[in-house]
């Protein structure tokens, strides 16, 4: 009878079930461990993004990259960008400075979505992190300088475009900045005006500048002027009349010249340049004259001493 095959498949069915059960749960083990040991492993490391309500920012140190582990089939896994794996703290729902300690979550875009199995680990799996109030202001920035301008030269000034940027980060390291240095602005072997641009230096990796990072500076170079004095020079008399003679008290002088550096140290007087202008003297006695000094027209004179020469007029005696 057709029951009764029915009845001996159950009873054969259930006979020693417990054991044919176990059977079962080990098939599917040992499928589950199969395909598991099938797939592969891709590690890398990527970005972490920290997310806020947009009032608090990161104040301490945090790891900035997080280590990735994709776990699946080879086909699917290694086609995957690294950039569309994110990992990320939610922040958001924090509204008051503090310390907290939240999960490393990750977010799947791009290449990433739709491919199964995929298995995502990350290392750390948690990070402790200390909001802080965000705020922002303005800075000025200061250059630094490498190596020196050409001998005989200085940097007289100097112009950057932007001269300060706009700063952001945690209120208790921006209360303590006040300038941002520039990248070293190369000075060796310069002799005239030159423009370079150079980066801004952020030592602190939670502070962000705004803008594009680079400033431009501008350095205006002259030739270096110096104070050179000149003494021990020959006062001339000049000018005076054939019919007379004269005597100044005092036949040497000194002068204080200025002028760029590598012409003044090798500028050797010629001549006379001290003189004692006589023209206009045309009766005997005794005459203060100022003394003039004659020099090439690149030097300025900024002292001269004596200042003025009395000089003793005498007329000749014919015989």
């Amino acid at each position: 009878m057709p029951w009764l095959n029915s009845r001996e498949l159950f009873v054969k069915a259930v006979n020693n079930w417990p054991a044919k059960v176990l059977s079962v749960f080990l098939a599917i083990v040992l499928f589950v461990f199969h395909r598991m040991s099938a797939l592969e492993e891709r590690f890398f490391s990527v970005p972490l993004v920290i997310e806020t309500n947009g009032d608090l920012i990161a104040s301490n140190s945090y790891p900035r990259m997080i280590r990735v582990t994709l776990r699946g089939d080879a086909n699917s896994i290694y086609p995957i960008v690294e950039e569309d794996i994110v990992p990320y703290l939610d922040m958001t729902k924090y509204t008051e400075a503090g310390s907290y300690r939240a999960p490393v979550e990750v977010r799947k875009q791009g290449t990433a979505m739709g491919v199964d199995p995929l298995e995502i680990g990350v290392d750390p799996l948690e990070i402790t992190l200390e909001l802080d109030h965000k705020v922002s202001k303005y800075v000025p920035l200061t250059p630094m300088y490498q190596g020196y301008v050409e001998s005989g030269y200085e940097l007289v000034s100097y112009s950057l475009d932007p001269a300060q940027v706009a700063i952001e980060g945690p209120l208790k390291l921006m209360t303590g900045i006040t300038e941002l240095n520039t990248e070293y602005v190369e000075l060796s072997g310069r002799n005239a005006d030159f423009s370079a641009s150079v980066r801004i230096l952020n030592r602190d990796p939670l502070i962000i500048i705004r803008g594009s990072g680079i400033t431009e500076f501008r350095g205006f170079v002259r030739a270096a002027i110096i104070i050179r004095n000149i003494d021990q020079l020959p006062i001339e008399i000049s000018g005076l009349g054939e019919d007379f003679t004269a005597e100044a008290e005092v036949q040497e002088g000194t002068i204080r010249l200025e002028g760029s550096q590598n012409e003044l140290e090798d500028y050797i007087p010629e001549g006379s340049i001290m003189r004692l202008d006589c023209s206009g003297i045309t009766e005997e006695g005794s005459y203060t004259v100022p003394v003039t000094v004659t020099v090439p027209p690149q030097f300025t004179v900024s002292r001269i001493e004596p200042a003025e020469v009395t000089v003793v007029i005498n007329r000749k005696h014919t015989l």
